[in-house]
């Protein structure tokens, strides 16, 4: 959610957004710890630079109300791909 509000507030409508998350756990002194999450992004989002996709992927990363409330997990890990239409078609 937090992509799409800033690519649509910049007037970069998004076509598709798809996220998973892998969490990763782990053991600390307080018992099971989320100790990695890897977010894979993958969005359609005409007329958007791929170089201005990743600054606005990253920005979402950082501000996301999620990612915010996990600031605990020391390691948050983002892949995030730009495709066209004709790609997602495939």
């Amino acid at each position: 959610m937090a992509l799409s509000a800033i690519a649509g507030s910049g007037g970069h409508v998004p076509a598709r957004i798809h996220t998973v998350a892998k969490v990763h756990l782990g053991m600390s002194k307080a018992g099971p710890t989320i100790i990695r999450i890897d977010l894979e992004t993958e969005a359609e989002i005409p007329g958007l630079a791929p170089e201005e996709f990743q600054r606005l992927a990253q920005s979402a990363k950082a501000t996301c109300l999620v990612s915010r409330a996990l600031a605990g997990v020391a390691d948050i890990r983002l892949k995030a791909d730009l495709v066209t239409a004709a790609a997602v078609k495939k």
